[in-house]
């Protein structure tokens, strides 16, 4: 691939540290002052989307080569005529009057009961991480006023100190209250909240408490894997009390800080921290067909606590458990498969595996594809998708619902739909002192790649006002975080670019995006991901048309 250029003059943007495909840094901080293109959205919306001092520039693009195979060696299929997917605005498409915000970018997924969803984007797993309890706030209530699902990670029950364990199930489970609550109360029928499953999950009746106290209000998810690692969560704790506790509640944790000598080097300071692992799944099982039917176990005790919707998260595993989980998902008939590509990931993962381990996005997407097809062949349905791993921007999200159509349903996006968060509330500690240790905002004042655009909320989040307007005026804004209002900002401006580039492919409606509407730039991203290559792309109508 490429190399990627760690500044855009064209939008203004910058990236502080070493920036990967996504458009990100590779080390994302929390209390950064600007500005990657992500960043930046969250403050000024669809502003981004053009070059910057209009009026006096010109801008060009600088992307004429294509190296490798990566979603950047994908390109957007555009068309001079057509419009499918107009439905009500049928009458608009044949006066000719079709405009890009025409573009209906709702989605729903499911086997029988159906979620509805205002973007087809989903976040990734927030669980167990220090910074998804801080900014919880922020990551739920912006997304159930975007109307996009969120996904409550594994072992938020195991880390809580408050959480209270009866005979080894939990009786009490603050912490996972809390973000189900905080979703809830701002969902308006759009999204969901999801709730993981691991391992210790899984033996502390996570699944049965949920079930008792939520119902079918909650999408339970079993989790095999991540795009970052296929060794279960992990997290980096600084207590050596706090690690005692979290090996008390049956973790791995190291080193073993009940050991005299581990004690008395964490004493001396020659040990700084402790690493929570969570244990692996199917250690006890060696052969496919003994997983299918555990799988199969779990999917039937699942329903008979009541859940009526079920998802399943794979990671960057090999073939085998890519097909195993099609079919599985498929034939249990769960409601949303999420396969996530490596390196994704959004916490604390050993980072040379994260480097190296597991099936890049593009390929395992691709690959998903192709086996959906050769299953639905059998004429067998085939369970809804999300595609995630490393996908932040509005092309992205565009190439990965064309490159898995019709399977794929929308686009599970991980530490782009944090920023957000974040910054918001970075903004709001600063402008709000009071607010700022309840809000975990990390600024005394805002840096000047803030002030430069605004001096309070309602002049520096360019959805402000129109996220005002949805919740109903500035009384019930005064209950909204400025983290939310960060991802309203920053969704707003991911949803025009994407339905910009879908009016260009003249697909009016998300479920009408189709494999011919992207095409490779090279010939070996064209061979990985039978995406034909560009000049080969209607090449024969093209003859037909001047020889005919």
């Amino acid at each position: 691939m490429a190399s990627l250029q760690k500044s855009n003059d064209v939008l203004g943007t910058t990236n502080r540290g070493n920036i990967v495909e996504s458009g990100l840094c590779s080390l994302c901080r929390a209390d950064c002052a600007g500005k990657c293109e992500t960043w930046l959205s969250c403050l000024k919306g669809r502003e981004t989307l053009y070059p910057r001092d209009f009026g006096v520039v010109t801008a060009g693009s600088g992307t004429t080569t294509h190296v490798g195979v990566s979603y950047k060696s994908l390109r957007v299929q555009g068309y001079c005529y057509g419009a499918e997917g107009m439905q009500e605005n049928q009458a608009k498409a044949d006066n000719g009057d079709a405009l890009f915000t025409d573009v209906d970018l709702s989605v729903t997924f499911g086997a029988s009961e159906k979620t509805k969803c205002r973007y087809p984007i989903m976040t990734g797993a927030l669980g167990s991480t220090f910074i998804a309890a801080k900014y919880w706030n922020s990551f739920a209530i912006g997304s159930a006023l975007c109307g996009i699902p969120i996904v409550i990670g594994e072992n938020v029950v195991g880390v809580d100190r408050k959480a209270q364990l009866t005979k080894g199930r939990i009786s009490s489970a603050p912490e996972l209250e809390r973000r189900i609550d905080v979703y809830l109360r701002h969902f308006n029928g759009y999204g969901a909240i999801i709730v993981q499953l691991n391992v210790e999950d899984t033996r502390n009746g996570v699944a049965e408490y949920v079930a008792e106290k939520y119902g079918d209000k909650v999408i339970i998810e079993l989790k095999w894997g991540q795009g970052a690692k296929d060794i279960g969560g992990e997290i980096e704790v600084t207590s050596i009390e706090y690690a005692k506790f979290l090996k008390e509640r049956g973790y791995l944790v190291d080193p073993d800080p009940t050991r005299k000598e581990v004690i008395d080097a964490f004493n001396e300071g020659a040990i700084h921290s402790f690493a929570r692992h969570s244990r692996l799944g199917y250690t006890n099982i060696s052969t496919a067909e003994s997983v299918m039917e555990t799988f199969a176990d779990s999917i039937s005790y699942l329903r008979s606590l009541g859940f009526k919707r079920i998802s399943l998260k794979t990671g960057a595993y090999g073939m085998e458990e890519l097909a195993m989980s099609i079919r599985l998902a498929s034939d249990h008939n769960l409601d949303l498969l999420t396969i996530d590509g490596a390196g994704g990931g959004t916490g604390m993962s050993p980072w040379d595996m994260m480097e190296t381990w597991g099936v890049p996005s593009i390929l395992l997407h691709a690959k998903a594809h192709e086996y959906a097809s050769l299953y639905a062949s059998q004429g067998k349905k085939v369970v809804d998708m999300s595609l995630g791993g490393g996908l932040a921007k509005s092309s992205q999200i565009f190439k990965a619902l064309s490159l898995g159509s019709p399977y794929t349903k929308l686009v599970c996006m991980g530490r782009s739909m944090m920023i957000p968060g974040f910054l918001g509330s970075n903004i709001e500690g600063a402008l709000h002192p009071e607010r700022r240790e309840a809000v975990f905002g990390n600024w005394e004042e805002l840096p000047k790649t803030v002030s430069s655009i605004g001096k309070s909320a309602s002049e520096i989040f360019a959805g402000y006002h129109s996220l005002k307007e949805h919740v109903g005026g500035a009384k019930e804004m005064e209950n909204i975080p400025y983290g939310a209002i960060a991802m309203w900002t920053m969704m707003d401006k991911v949803g025009a670019g994407l339905q910009q580039l879908m009016a260009g492919a003249r697909k009016f409606d998300v479920g009408s995006i189709s494999r011919a509407d992207i095409y490779s730039a090279n010939r070996e991203t064209e061979r990985e991901t039978k995406v034909p290559f560009i000049t080969d792309v209607k090449d024969e109508i093209a003859r037909k048309i001047l020889l005919g």
